[in-house]
């Protein structure tokens, strides 16, 4: 085990969810993490969760400032940083016809442009032979009902990996893309959808997976562990799918 001993990981959205489950993961697998949450409560819960290996930063990737912060606090604490996860984002499920600018920005600032300034700050303190995981969606492949602008900014994190893979080539630091299917994380809960409609919902989406449930997050972290640790290390530029087949369906 301890495949990232002594690695140091910066996780945005690593307070709930898959990024926290990545965030479990890594500390047990020997790393010093730093996650980035927008909810101070979440953020501090998870980092007492998590104990003395981790470290907590409030702040939105929407907001350009978070970033310098977070490239402050990686360098003043720990001088470089071997792994970098963008995983914070966000998604509103409606029509095209009734997205307002707003719902669009909203989304297009945590995906995409969130991601991309994220890595532009940490890149100058990543060591070389760094891991660089952008968290992305089986929807910019697979087209789900209501999911045009999220679809939309998360293949503009697709083509960011693309081109990074090759700008960083030099300092051999791999940029590789997470896209998990439907998955069992707080964010379901979230979706405006009515509580007593839940567990039929959830049924429907498990009905549509060749593997007949929803994925959990452990499942997702064991796949971030697998692209940034050394066991991927002759693997960059792809984009995993973790989704129990349901893009097949």
């Amino acid at each position: 085990m301890n495949k990232l001993s002594d690695k140091v990981a910066v996780i945005t959205g690593g307070n709930s969810g898959i990024g926290l489950a990545i965030a479990r993961t890594f500390v047990a697998e020997g790393a010093r993490v730093l996650i980035v949450g927008r909810r101070k409560a979440a953020v501090d819960d998870a980092v007492e969760g998590l104990g003395e290996r981790a470290e907590g930063l409030v702040g939105d990737v929407a907001d350009l400032a978070t970033h310098d912060r977070v490239a402050a606090v990686v360098e003043r604490k720990f001088g470089r940083a071997d792994i970098y996860v963008a995983n914070a984002g966000g998604i509103r499920i409606q029509p095209s016809t009734a997205v307002s600018p707003a719902d669009y920005d909203t989304q297009f600032l945590s995906n995409a442009r969130g991601t991309f300034f994220g890595v532009q700050k940490i890149a100058p303190l990543l060591r070389g032979g760094a891991a660089i995981l952008l968290t992305s969606s089986i929807a910019t492949h697979k087209v789900l009902e209501g999911h045009a602008v999220y679809a939309g900014s998360k293949a503009a994190i697709e083509a960011f990996a693309r081109n990074w893979t090759l700008e960083f080539k030099d300092r051999r630091i791999r940029v590789n893309v997470l896209s998990p299917g439907p998955t069992d994380t707080p964010i379901i809960g979230k979706l405006g959808i009515a509580a007593e409609s839940m567990n039929g919902m959830e049924e429907r989406i498990a009905a549509m997976i060749p593997f007949g449930r929803l994925g959990m997050v452990e499942e997702l972290a064991a796949a971030a562990l697998f692209l940034c640790s050394d066991d991927s290390r002759f693997i960059t530029g792809v984009n995993l799918s973790v989704d129990g087949g349901v893009t097949l369906s």
